[in-house]
C-alpha cells in the first residue's frame, strides 16, 4: 500500500472516531486494489484514483462521507445510502458507531476499478 503523507495529515485533523473510520476505509480501498493512488484534490480532500476517480473521503460535523465516483457500479448489499440517481457520484455516509459491510465495500471498490480499466463508467454507460 502506497500512502500519501498529505492524506495522513488530513485524517489527523479529524475527531478520533472519524480518524478510525477513514483509516479503515483507506485500508479497505488498498485491499480492493493494491495499486490505487492516493491524491489530494480541492486543496485538502483525499481521493483514491485508478485510471480515474474511485472514491474520496470527507469528514463532516457529524459523519464521514465516502464519495463513490461511479453511478452504475453494482451495490447489491445496499451500502450506498446517499445520492441514488445522481449522474456522477453517490456516497456512503458513516456516523459514529456505524458498521461498514467491509466485504461489500471492497467488492464495490473493485467494481469501480474494473470499470475504470474498461474506460470508465461514462463509456460503459453509453455502451449500455
Amino acid at each position: 500500500m502506497s500512502k500519501n503523507a498529505l492524506v495522513d495529515d488530513y485524517i489527523a485533523t479529524l475527531p478520533d472516531w472519524q480518524q478510525a473510520v477513514c483509516g479503515r476505509v483507506r485500508e479497505l480501498v488498498h485491499r480492493a486494489e493494491p495499486n490505487i493512488i492516493e491524491e489530494i484534490k480541492f486543496k485538502d480532500r483525499p481521493y483514491f484514483t485508478y485510471q480515474g476517480n474511485v472514491c474520496a473521503l470527507l469528514g463532516t460535523k457529524d459523519h464521514v462521507n465516502v464519495f463513490i465516483y461511479d453511478p452504475i457500479a453494482p451495490d447489491p448489499a445496499g451500502i450506498i445510502n446517499q445520492g441514488h440517481g445522481n449522474e456522477t457520484a453517490r456516497s456512503i455516509q458513516l456516523y459514529e458507531g456505524d458498521t461498514l459491510d467491509e466485504n461489500a465495500f471492497t467488492d464495490l471498490i473493485a467494481a469501480i476499478v474494473d470499470s475504470n480499466r474498461r474506460g470508465g463508467w461514462r463509456k460503459l454507460k453509453k455502451g449500455a
